[in-house]
């Protein structure tokens, strides 16, 4: 699989989580069919283009921290739309119990049309 083809499955999968869920880096590469491609993760969130409204927010790492530096404005920006969907965050960290996406098969298999599908 090329890199485009990663990308673009990555912010596939990444679209697919719902509001007022949280996913982690590995998580999205495993569902995307990218087995270890946590960093391939990150580097497709820094290339989205700006008009996909990607919901990177959703996006964290496994231990539920957000990624980003916590005097950052991203931090911030995270943390209030996480917020916004009714995710909680503590001192930085949401519970993954709590709010870890956990597609099942139907819903991997059988999901709205791709985001694709619109070219």
């Amino acid at each position: 699989m090329d890199r485009a083809t990663r990308m673009r499955c990555i912010w596939e999968t990444i679209q697919d989580i719902p509001q007022g869920n949280v996913a982690n880096y590995g998580q999205i590469a495993e569902v995307a069919g990218i087995p270890r491609g946590a960093r391939q993760v990150g580097y497709a969130l820094r290339h989205a283009p700006p008009d996909m409204q990607l919901p990177w927010h959703r996006v964290i790492t496994s231990s539920g921290k957000i990624a980003f530096d916590p005097d950052s404005q991203a931090f911030r920006t995270q943390c209030n739309r996480l917020l916004e969907e009714g995710v909680t965050v503590l001192n930085g960290k949401v519970d993954m119990q709590k709010y870890r996406w956990a597609p099942d098969l139907d819903e991997l298999l059988w999901k709205p049309s791709s985001m694709w599908d619109e070219e």
